[in-house]
């Protein structure tokens, strides 16, 4: 064990560059100064979620943790909010920069860096989230992903997984095509696209703001996750039906950007270390808002009234349509190309035991539950 120690902790001191001391009351501008204390790296995380948010806020937490104790307390990660060191949408330039060592977020929310950043969070009518696992794990995702954010100083890993989220909370019941026409909706990525496709207007907020634009009239709906972080943020106090399936974000990927000098710096140890607490996480994740959804959806219909609803027909037909159009837009030249291509192969792939598998086994047990009641 001793043993183990000294070698962990000689990797650790040569680790360069981008690790940060804790307790920087004065920002992200100072937050790169180096703090290396007997052989104990200190590195900080900040997060595009608001403080305290369960599920999203906590994965990041939890990514902290199991990094801390897998490398037996040599390996401190200092985890900040939305907002507490960088505003939520700055944390891609904090990493990038060097200002923060990682961050913890969703990386559709860098669109304006490359159009490709949504495949590795979700996509309309895209990958479920064992899909995104497939494909980034073993169909070539993570090497295409190394490739686009190297060019941005950042390795990528994914770090948690929503799961199948929700269509989004409604002030007004949708009936047909005409009700998305001049709908404002707080929805990021690729799902903003197809409803701007639609008529509809799109917003990108951080979770922090949803509420108070819903409260004031400044959207008329919104998506965030499902039930669990749904609830947490209160949206069913000013928008009574909530629609689904979410046809944006089947299997959300979250991800743990890290400043590509500090990763590169790391020893082969280190970095298998930190990948295995992000892998840990991201499976952790996915059961976690599976089961807590479930609760959540039942206390939401049962106690305060929410009126479930599903997209009709039409409405559903006319976002894949678009959908397509959107994904195909997005992935026109260059490393953009290749991973569209990628993704599209991958989806194919997977769909064709989709198609035998998950969709027939839901249905059959859904028949069988029918008989039996």
């Amino acid at each position: 064990m001793i043993r183990r120690r000294n070698l962990l902790g000689a990797g650790l001191l040569g680790i360069g560059g981008a690790a940060a001391s804790f307790g920087n009351p004065e920002g992200a501008a100072n937050l790169a100064a180096p703090s290396i204390s007997r052989n104990r790296r200190r590195l900080n995380m900040v997060t595009t979620w608001p403080k305290g948010l369960p599920g999203l806020g906590r994965a990041a937490e939890r990514v902290a943790e199991r990094i801390f104790s897998m490398s037996e307390g040599l390996i401190e990660v200092k985890v900040y909010a939305a907002g507490e060191l960088v505003p939520p949408f700055e944390s891609f330039d904090a990493v990038a920069n060097g200002s923060a060592d990682m961050y913890h977020g969703a990386e559709y929310y860098w669109t304006a860096k490359s159009t490709a950043y949504p495949f590795f969070t979700a996509v309309p009518f895209g990958m479920t989230a064992q899909e995104i696992m497939g494909w980034i794990d073993f169909g070539g995702g993570q090497a295409l992903w190394d490739e686009l954010s190297a060019g941005f100083g950042i390795k990528p890993l994914q770090g948690a997984n929503t799961g199948h989220q929700m269509g989004g909370w409604f002030r007004r019941e949708i009936t047909s095509l005409d009700d998305l026409v001049g709908l404002q909706m707080r929805i990021p990525g690729q799902g903003g696209d197809v409803l701007r496709a639609l008529g509809g207007s799109a917003k990108s907020l951080p979770g922090g703001e949803i509420y108070q634009a819903l409260q004031t009239g400044n959207i008329d709906a919104t998506e965030w996750v499902g039930p669990w972080n749904d609830y947490s943020l209160g949206f069913y106090r000013e928008a009574p039906y909530y629609y689904g399936p979410g046809f944006h974000e089947p299997g959300a990927s979250l991800a743990v950007g890290i400043n590509l000098k500090l990763w590169e710096g790391m020893s082969e140890g280190e970095q298998a270390l930190i990948k295995a607490a992000c892998e840990s996480v991201n499976h952790t994740s996915l059961g976690e808002f599976t089961y807590q959804n479930s609760v959540y959806l039942d206390l939401l219909v049962r106690e305060h009234g929410v009126q479930l609803r599903s997209f009709p027909d039409e409405v559903v037909t006319a976002m894949s349509e678009a959908a397509r159009d959107v994904r195909y837009a997005s992935g026109r030249d260059g490393i953009e190309k290749r991973i569209y291509e990628s993704f599209e192969a991958g989806l194919k792939t997977m769909a064709g035991w989709a198609a035998v598998s998950d969709g027939p086994y839901y249905a059959a047990r859904a028949l069988g539950r029918k008989s039996r009641d």
